[in-house]
């Protein structure tokens, strides 16, 4: 079956950093697009960052100069490198798998930033 499993997530303060990961299996990786997206609490999901088959990539206005998004092939992973968080960064952040139509997201990390 599919699965993606993000992990990385925690409580920080305001001006810190975290990295999460999503880690796939079941498909096949290095053809699929890639996202990051996150649910504050009574909020609806919203884009983060995105990063193609090729390695192109994009990001929400909201974490430009922020967030990194990169991803590693040979170990089935996304990364959302993650720096100067705000609180309102607060959420929970879902991966997603993209190609040909097929999507798929993971259960999400938790993260939580302090004031």
């Amino acid at each position: 079956q599919v699965q993606l499993v993000e992990s990385g997530g925690g409580l920080v303060q305001a001006g810190g950093s975290l990295r999460l990961s999503c880690t796939t299996s079941g498909i096949i990786f290095s053809v699929h697009a890639m996202g990051w997206y996150r649910q504050a609490p009574g909020k609806q999901r919203e884009f983060v960052a995105r990063i193609t088959s090729g390695g192109s990539t994009n990001s929400a206005d909201s974490v430009k100069g922020r967030y990194t998004i990169s991803r590693d092939n040979a170990k089935n992973t996304v990364y959302l490198q993650m720096n100067s968080l705000k609180p309102e960064d607060t959420g929970v952040y879902y991966c997603n798998s993209l190609r040909l139509g097929s999507s798929y997201w993971g259960q999400g990390t938790q993260v939580t930033v302090s004031s």
